[in-house]
């Protein structure tokens, strides 16, 4: 994946219906996407208490 990406799948599941989890490199949102076919949607994915979840950027590799 090259660097200049700014969003990361880290999670997926399913080929025809499915969900994956993708991470904003330069927030740490973490985002939900089902789709079904050619249908799809796109969330924040969300804690407990309503908050987005954020993943530590020190993760990723962000050097120019």
């Amino acid at each position: 994946m090259a660097k200049d990406e700014r969003f990361e799948k880290v999670y997926g599941q399913g080929t025809l219906n499915g969900m994956e989890i993708w991470v904003d490199k330069e927030t740490g949102v973490n985002y939900l996407f089902h789709f079904a076919g050619y249908s799809g949607g796109l969330t924040p994915l969300l804690d407990n208490d309503g908050q987005p979840v954020i993943t530590k950027l020190a993760n990723y590799d962000l050097e120019d």
